[in-house]
């Protein structure tokens, strides 16, 4: 009989737990909860050390993401092939419709700050940093992916996500990564 009552209890706990973790990691909403549809943000803010990515306009917080790195996301990015991501003011230059990565807003990385530290070490800073969603080998993370630091030095999103920011962000929009 005590061997019938242990499963039983293991998988009540299990549900119990997968059902925190899956609340926890709701999808991203407006800050306000308003709906975002034709509003284009103006600034976009990374925090590294939050896995946090925040979509502004003005003053106001359109959205906030949680995001994953590089997977070595301590510091600056340095060189190429490091698996950092950059810090540093850049820019969203172009979109990325098709991408590997579902779709991708590419980051004007390097800015002069990054090819005068790589010059100085006599390396290439390496480039190609994007904003961008999941391939189709990373859609097992789903909603999940933040928690796990698995770019090459970008910043990724899931694909939905990717989706809901597409119209938001005009080119030229400055993105502030910070550590």
């Amino acid at each position: 009989m005590r061997s019938d009552v242990f499963p039983a209890r293991a998988a009540v706990l299990f549900v119990c737990a997968a059902g925190l973790l899956i609340s926890s990691v709701a999808p991203a909403a407006p800050a306000d909860g308003s709906d975002t549809t034709n509003c284009s943000v103006d600034r976009i803010i990374v925090e590294k050390s939050k896995r946090k990515m925040t979509l502004l306009k003005g003053q106001q917080e359109v959205a906030v993401y949680r995001v994953a790195l590089g997977r070595n996301p301590v510091g600056p990015k340095v060189m190429r092939g490091d698996n950092k991501t950059p810090e540093g003011l850049y820019f969203v230059d172009y979109k990325v419709r098709n991408s590997v990565y579902y779709r991708a807003l590419h980051l004007t990385y390097p800015n002069l700050d990054d090819l005068t530290r790589a010059d100085s070490l006599g390396v290439s800073p390496g480039n190609n940093i994007m904003i961008h969603g999941m391939s189709e080998k990373q859609l097992w993370m789903g909603d999940i992916q933040y928690l796990f630091d698995w770019t090459n030095g970008c910043i990724a999103l899931t694909n939905r996500e990717i989706e809901e920011i597409w119209d938001l962000v005009p080119p030229w929009t400055p993105v502030e990564i910070r550590p």
